[in-house]
């Protein structure tokens, strides 16, 4: 089969790519962002543009079976950006696939969708209360989604927790770099709160499924997560561990936590942006069951074995991506003054 994958350049994009061409198939990226990884760069068809842009939607759609759709402006991008790279975005790529009869068109969402949730596990047909614009955003995407799929086109919705693995360094290059500098690991609240993640490969798993059963089966909307996670301190810990120095997560209180990250925020000083510190201290996971049942979804990996595999691969690459930093899942984001509250741990 010959595959697109929108966002082809990003941390689940060459996760999939890879994985897409261990199993045989044919594989084009699109992405605004060169496409820089030398392992498999001669393997891929490589097509530079933005998602937003419909020429560049139907040039990379043309002679395609299946979309498989990770792009996305992430929550540290403009209101602006995040709108019309999320929704309208989504808007192009759907128009430009169904112009080339497109087979099935794989939408990556987010459980951003659902808000602060006041209960858990949270199942596909809970309320989808966006927080911030991404959130929003993400569910605009959907509804356009669902539009595609009234007419007619298959349209299988996967909504992942956080994901982490190979590539993966965003927010998370923040614990890696405390835990592998020998620090210990600062939490908000006491970490007794469950927090469910993901590994890259288990989403990969998952799409690759959607991609491939009756469409009748996967025409349908899919929570993805890890099915074995315990508590933010225990699963975190496990880093510090990893790591060697004997330091150990610290919790501080909730309330004034999350004020102070909202004043830094406003001033441009934090990394953390509202959905990582509103939700880090309370319960995040959701069912996973409909997946596991629908789709013969299993994940191998546990929110520890995700984390440590993740760290393992930070450590490796280090030079390569020392000194930089942006806002996109593939480079460490800025620390601002947490590099200084790092010193007191």
């Amino acid at each position: 089969m010959k595959y697109l994958v929108t966002g082809g350049s990003g941390f689940l994009g060459i996760n999939l790519v890879r994985y897409l061409l261990e199993r045989g198939h044919t594989v084009r990226s699109l992405d605004v962002v060169a496409f820089d990884y030398s392992d498999v760069a001669d393997r891929v068809e490589v097509v530079r543009g933005d998602i937003r842009d419909a020429s560049a939607a139907s040039d990379a759609c043309r002679g395609v079976d299946i979309v498989v759709h990770t792009a996305a402006a992430l929550p540290l991008y403009t209101p602006e950006d995040i709108r019309t790279t999320d929704v309208d975005g989504t808007r192009r790529m759907l128009e430009a696939a169904a112009e080339h009869g497109v087979e099935r068109f794989v939408m990556i969402s987010s459980t951003a969708v659902y808000g602060i949730p006041d209960h858990h596990p949270l199942v596909e047909d809970d309320p989808l209360v966006g927080v911030g614009p991404y959130g929003e955003a993400k569910i605009a995407a959907e509804e356009v989604c669902l539009e595609y799929r009234a007419r007619g086109t298959c349209v299988p919705i996967i909504r992942p927790k956080s994901f982490i693995g190979p590539e993966r360094l965003g927010v998370f290059a923040l614990l890696y770099d405390w835990a592998h500098t020998g620090h210990g690991f600062p939490m908000i609240g006491s970490g007794d709160n469950r927090y469910q993640l993901l590994d890259v490969e288990d989403l990969c798993d998952a799409i690759y499924l959607c991609c491939t059963l009756e469409c009748e089966r996967v025409n349908d909307t899919f929570n993805v997560g890890a099915a074995e996670f315990t508590t933010m301190r225990e699963d975190y810990q496990a880093v510090l561990d990893a790591a060697g120095h004997g330091k150990k997560i610290v919790g501080f209180p909730a309330a004034p936590m999350i004020w102070t990250l909202r004043l830094l925020e406003a001033l441009r000083l934090s990394p953390l942006y509202k959905w990582v510190y509103e939700t880090a201290s309370k319960d995040s996971f959701v069912s996973i069951e409909k997946a596991q049942r629908v789709l013969g979804y299993a994940p191998k990996y546990s929110n520890k074995d995700a984390l440590v595999r993740n760290y393992a691969w930070y450590v490796e690459h280090l030079d390569d991506f020392a000194g930089s930093s942006g806002v996109s899942h593939r480079v460490p984001w800025k620390q601002g003054i947490l590099s200084i509250a790092k010193r007191f741990f």
